[in-house]
């Protein structure tokens, strides 16, 4: 079958691009403004693609189109589509039929940390010899892709509450089927789609109502939000996990968060245990790694095991990924979409380097944060900062400065890409830890600044 896919290059399409290439079928697809990894994973993958969405690209008529969300009415393949009445589905409605409704899912979802959780999953599964299919928002350092059919019976997958496409309003976790379910935390974002944070939390209610009582659902114990959600209704098994009052507890054996125990006891009959050692830092990422070992108890991995293939987790492209390193300066990588994974990402880092220099640089690339919804409360998660490098693009409707007067950090404000990257290479010094943090390329900076810290 040749399938035609809009929207590749993003995480999902892209992602799923593969997976319907190992499925034996012959895949092309269009975006625009298309950039690394997403780009670069196509290619290796020898998916084509068009970077236009241009309608000519429809001269070889596709059997089905995939239609990702970012797509709309007014995009001139979507109406050449319809023109055509060619096939069309959604994304995460083609997953849910084609691939997993035949496998045991494992759902990852939540605001934030979907990529980072289901990355340890796969992990955790792939060393207890599983083999499992994944598909997720991001690149695991040491697999290198997105997405793998896998050979085994489980399937991870990012279950985002972002809707399905242009025809389709479902949030695309509806579609998953899932046996498992990981919730890591809901707050308010996708403001260009939710009025408020009550609208998503009817989204995850719905997906709670289609789930059967076999079903385990994975919450960290002490998210008011997650409680009040699973109080409203559920009808499946769960498994809440805190640093107390819980069956599932964790406990730091180190201050800065590079190490901690994991204790399962169900009365005095009943109890395991293992430890984490790694290079991970902050409590997000063992909030995460305790939702991972608990879906993996779920289908049968021990606790030990888990946390054997946690110590030598490697990480996620983009989720505080070293990028460079000389004469005890660090520069990281960080996919920044939210004021709370800010926070938790600096406070982390901030436990880890002591009193070292950190300074922020920061792109407001998600709708939400492009629009303002965040306030003070964006300003107010830099504070571990020392310093805060802003860029501005066009699109931003909001005024940096006022921003942050709500918060007692040293800042600039950019721009120009030229002047924030030569702002940046005069700052990089001995004993700093810069911090790039943006959900977009960032016109490419990244490689900018390798390219002239490298010289």
């Amino acid at each position: 079958m040749h399938i035609h896919m809009l929207g590749i290059c993003g995480t999902f399409m892209g992602s799923l691009a593969q997976l319907a290439k190992h499925q034996g079928h012959h895949v092309t697809g269009s975006d625009a403004g298309v950039y690394p990894p997403m780009s670069d994973q196509l290619k290796k993958a020898g998916i084509p693609f068009f970077d236009s969405y241009k309608p000519d690209q429809f001269q070889s008529r596709p059997d089905l189109v995939v239609v990702g969300n970012a797509l709309s009415r007014g995009n001139p393949c979507v109406e050449a589509m319809l023109d055509l009445r060619l096939d069309y589905v959604s994304g995460p409605e083609w997953l849910g039929s084609n691939i997993l409704a035949h496998r045991h899912v494992i759902a990852v979802s939540g605001t934030h940390g979907k990529t980072t959780t289901a990355s340890m999953l796969v992990a955790i599964l792939s060393r207890a010899g599983l083999d499992p299919g994944y598909l997720i928002g991001g690149v695991p350092i040491k697999n290198g892709t997105s997405a793998m059919m896998g050979g085994g019976q489980y399937f991870v997958v990012e279950a985002d509450e972002y809707d399905s496409a242009f025809f389709d309003k479902r949030s695309k976790f509806i579609h998953y089927r899932s046996n498992t379910l990981v919730i890591n935390n809901i707050e308010f974002d996708h403001a260009d789609i939710f009025a408020d944070l009550a609208a998503i939390e009817t989204q995850f209610h719905h997906l709670l109502r289609t789930l059967p009582s076999s079903v385990d659902i994975i919450y960290p114990g002490n998210e008011k939000v997650i409680q009040s959600l699973i109080d409203r209704g559920c009808w499946s098994k769960t498994h809440p996990h805190s640093n107390e009052g819980c069956n599932w507890q964790y406990r730091l054996t180190k201050e800065d968060m590079s190490s901690f125990e994991v204790r399962y006891s169900d009365g005095p009959l009943t109890s395991s245990s293992g430890c984490v050692t790694w290079d991970q830092f902050g409590i997000h990422n063992i909030r995460n790694a305790m939702s991972a070992i608990i879906a993996a108890d779920t289908v049968g991995v021990s606790i030990e095991d888990s946390c054997a293939a946690l110590n030598d987790f490697s990480g996620v492209m983009r989720r505080m990924q070293i990028i460079f390193q000389k004469n005890n300066f660090t520069l990281y990588d960080d996919f920044a979409h939210h004021p709370t994974a800010i926070a938790t990402t600096l406070e982390g880092l901030r436990a880890r380097v002591g009193s070292a220099k950190i300074i922020t640089v920061i792109e407001p690339g998600s709708a939400t944060m492009r629009r303002g919804v965040h306030g003070k409360t964006l300003a107010s998660s830099l504070e571990e900062s020392d310093q805060v490098f802003w860029y501005m693009n066009t699109e931003i409707l909001w005024d940096a400065d006022e921003l942050m007067s709500f918060a007692d950090v040293s800042f600039k404000v950019f721009y120009e890409l030229e002047d924030l990257i030569t702002s940046c290479i005069s700052a990089a010094t001995t004993d700093v830890h810069m911090v790039i943090m943006s959900n977009t390329g960032f016109q490419g900076l990244q490689k900018k600044l390798l390219t002239q810290l490298s010289a």
